[in-house]
């Protein structure tokens, strides 16, 4: 059963949404009181709008000080809320193997930010090295 703030009645879980339920077991798992040594998170935006990836976002940050944590993303609303020492973008090379580097670590990146960017500006517009589909 699900009691949300709004109504006086518990619902089945069955009746919630999934985006709801998603989020949810994300919660439980990033408060749990003895988290696992390594908690992966993958596309968090399926099932959510998009204005809950910031404080889905800032919830993981929290839980990061108790575990390691990795989410892979797709969103720029999530990478919004993290700082550029957080976020690694990944590209495939011409022989198939995975190459990785932290926006930190890039070029011109910080300039952008400072001037007022957003890191999800940033993806969104095509001015990270690499990232891009």
């Amino acid at each position: 059963m699900i009691k949300d703030a709004p109504f006086s009645d518990a619902v089945q879980a069955r009746y919630a949404s999934d985006g709801t339920m998603k989020l949810l077991a994300y919660l439980v798992q990033l408060h749990d009181p003895a988290p696992p040594p390594l908690i992966g998170i993958e596309e968090p935006e399926n099932f959510l709008h998009p204005k809950l990836l910031r404080e889905l976002a800032e919830e993981c940050d929290q839980a990061a000080s108790a575990t390691q944590l990795v989410v892979t993303t797709h969103s720029p609303f999530f990478i919004d809320a993290l700082n550029p020492k957080q976020v690694w973008a990944m590209r495939r090379d011409g022989n198939g193997y995975t190459t990785a580097k932290r926006l930190f670590d890039m070029e011109n990146v910080l300039p952008m930010l400072n001037a007022g960017a957003t890191l999800g500006q940033l993806w969104m517009e095509n001015y990270l090295e690499f990232g891009n589909p």
